[in-house]
């Protein structure tokens, strides 16, 4: 509890003491003078609640410091008891009370009455004090509700009428505070009885709930929106509204939900036409490339061979330039995903550059690779991904090299326990890049200058892709060039060796294709003649009876007149596509309880469409151009031979 501050007055130190001795308590803090000029001091520099001030003084007597002190305003709330012991005449206590005392306390002091009296007036300032504080703080709302920003009004919580509202509503909303007054809050809502702020007074009132904030549409006295955020809070009777301007944000924040909204429908139609794009382009290439295949096993003279070779190679580059494109878009929609597995090193570095010895000879360059001594034989990576990346690096190389050499170097910068750190390292003595050109040479569609562009040709996609798959990969790429004499490309990352004892046994590359014992009965859905012809061309050597189907309809036809032990289905036909006619043969062997697997075929990588293929029932995913290995694989898989 706080301290009273009491002052005692009185000529003589004795008194003072006597006094001190019968009030004292600890919740008062006494200041005692004998000087009433001090006396006026101790008040006006102290909050004194209580004043026992002694009548008769030399030079100035309790009576005319009762006046000074009632007389001035930071003073006159002090309650004002004389201490006397002169005689109690009526007239005395006249001008006593006229001074602004409350009471008298008579010499001899009684101690009881004396004691009962200060406290009875101890409590009276408490109150008093309480009284002011309230006061006090009434004001300063009132002051604040009046300069308010916000709208503050009270609301009946039966009828939802205003009750008062500060002048705020001028500024916002443009009504006179006077105009609202006894209407329903209700009518100034665009929507009215159907507006939220009726559902929210409601159910603030209804579940008797202690405070809510909603946002609702209110109408200015012109007959503009307005948006207005309202804090509510119940007291007793009341509803209690602080309401704020909004509109600014809210506007703000529904543009930001329509541009995203743009974006996405944007970013849909992309992958809509990628996925279209793909599927047109990708689905000739793969039946060029499957033809090549099926040309291959067959008698050519070399002339033969070498056009061949030659359809093989501008085909896959192709293929290639579609793959860059797309593997481009999954990385930017943060749907790249980078699979590890066991890799032979060697073999991997040999392949990439066995295929593009023929870029080589026909500009008469040196391709070669070095591998350092202590570089492991296998490692745990993407190969995939690690070929792509080497696969554009020499190929780049290549491309802007007239003479001399391409180089792949691959060496140990640091290895721990069983991590390794590998460089693999592009040289080539090409027509190199300049000091401002290089800062721009990892930027998509972005070539030295127009001329490159037109003399060595590409898409300007390959080193930008490098880049990213590289950071994918959790490495780094990095490139220094001397103008016409060459350029160095570096990529860095981190691995985890394989050991001998933990290598796998078996190896897909001496894996051989043997005919199946019994001839197996396979439903292909493909509306491409073309990879009709090489798929059937491919199978018939592995004792496979295959029946085309050319649309997803007539697919459904044939699978309930044949009997089939797996169905390879394209995603994409005319009429009915293949994630519709699967959906339907799915539901019909639920009938017959008879579950065939079904093999997705697409020429579209994205992974949209593989997890759509899945939930309509596809067993397994396989994209189009497709290895011959990997689809006997994968039927050898799901037929558990």
């Amino acid at each position: 509890m706080d301290k009273l501050n009491i002052l005692l007055v009185d000529d003589k130190e004795e008194n003072l003491i006597a006094l001190e001795a019968l009030i004292k308590r600890d919740d008062f803090h006494i200041f005692k003078t004998t000087d009433p000029n001090q006396a006026l001091k101790i008040a006006w520099e102290n909050d004194i609640s209580i004043a026992l001030l002694d009548v008769q003084m030399p030079e100035m007597d309790g009576f005319e410091l009762a006046k000074i002190l009632k007389s001035n305003l930071k003073t006159k709330q002090i309650l004002i008891i004389f201490v006397t012991a002169i005689s109690k005449e009526v007239k005395y206590a006249i001008k006593g009370f006229n001074t602004g005392a409350i009471d008298y306390l008579f010499k001899p002091l009684d101690p009881y009455t004396t004691e009962a009296k200060v406290n009875a007036f101890a409590q009276l300032a408490r109150a008093q004090r309480e009284l002011i504080k309230k006061n006090n703080e009434l004001e300063k709302y009132a002051l604040e509700v009046k300069n308010s920003a916000d709208i503050i009004c009270r609301v009946n919580p039966r009828t939802l009428q205003i009750n008062a509202v500060n002048p705020a509503i001028t500024k916002i909303l443009q009504y006179h505070p006077d105009s609202v007054q006894g209407k329903s809050l209700i009518d100034l809502t665009e929507d009215g009885e159907a507006s939220i702020t009726q559902y929210e007074l409601s159910t603030i009132v209804r579940e008797n709930k202690n405070y809510i904030v909603f946002q609702d549409r209110f109408k200015n006295a012109k007959g503009e929106t307005l948006w207005l955020e309202c804090r509510v809070s119940k007291k007793n009777e009341l509803l209690l509204l602080n309401m704020s301007d909004v509109t600014i944000q809210k506007n703000y924040t529904n543009e930001l939900i329509r541009s995203r909204d743009v974006a996405e429908q944007t970013k849909k139609i992309k992958e809509s036409f990628l996925a279209s794009m793909s599927h047109e382009i990708r689905t000739p290439i793969s039946g060029v490339i499957a033809l090549t295949k099926t040309l291959k096993n067959t008698d050519l003279s070399e002339e033969q061979a070498k056009t061949l070779d030659l359809i093989s190679i501008s085909s896959q580059s192709l293929l290639g330039i579609v793959n860059d494109i797309l593997d481009l878009s999954k990385i930017e929609a943060g749907k790249f995903s980078i699979v590890r597995t066991e890799i032979d090193l060697l073999h991997l570095v040999k392949s990439v550059c066995d295929l593009l010895h023929h870029k080589a000879d026909e500009k008469n360059l040196e391709l070669s690779y070095e591998i350092d001594e202590n570089v492991p034989s296998h490692i745990f990576a993407d190969a995939l991904r690690l070929n792509q990346i080497l696969m554009n690096l020499l190929s780049n190389a290549l491309k802007f090299t007239e003479k001399g050499f391409v180089k792949l170097m691959v060496k140990s910068i640091d290895s721990e326990d069983d991590e390794i750190v590998l460089s693999f390292i592009v040289e080539d003595s090409g027509i190199g890049i300049s000091p401002e050109q290089l800062e721009h040479v990892f930027e998509e569609f972005s070539q030295a200058d127009s001329n490159i562009t037109h003399r060595y040709g590409g898409t300007g996609l390959g080193l930008s892709i490098t880049k990213k798959l590289a950071q994918l990969k959790g490495g780094t790429l990095n490139v220094s060039s001397t103008l016409g004499k060459g350029s160095q490309f570096a990529f860095t990352n981190k691995y985890k060796i394989i050991k001998n004892n933990e290598l796998k046994k078996d190896n897909q590359q001496d894996a051989v294709i043997e005919p199946f014992e019994e001839t197996i009965n396979i439903l292909m859905a493909e509306d491409n003649m073309i990879n009709q012809f090489a798929a059937k061309h491919i199978m018939k050597n592995w004792n496979i009876h295959l029946e085309i189907a050319e649309t997803g309809s007539d697919a459904i036809k044939k699978y309930q007149k044949g009997d089939f032990s797996i169905i390879l289905m394209d995603m994409y036909m005319p009429e009915m596509n293949g994630f519709e006619a699967t959906k339907f043969i799915r539901e019909e062997m639920e009938k017959s309880s008879n579950r065939i697997p079904i093999i997705g075929l697409s020429a579209v990588a994205l992974e949209e469409d593989i997890k759509k293929a899945k939930e309509a029932g596809v067993d397994e995913m396989i994209s189009k151009p497709f290895e011959p290995l990997k689809l006997y694989e994968i039927i050898k898989k799901h037929l558990k031979i």
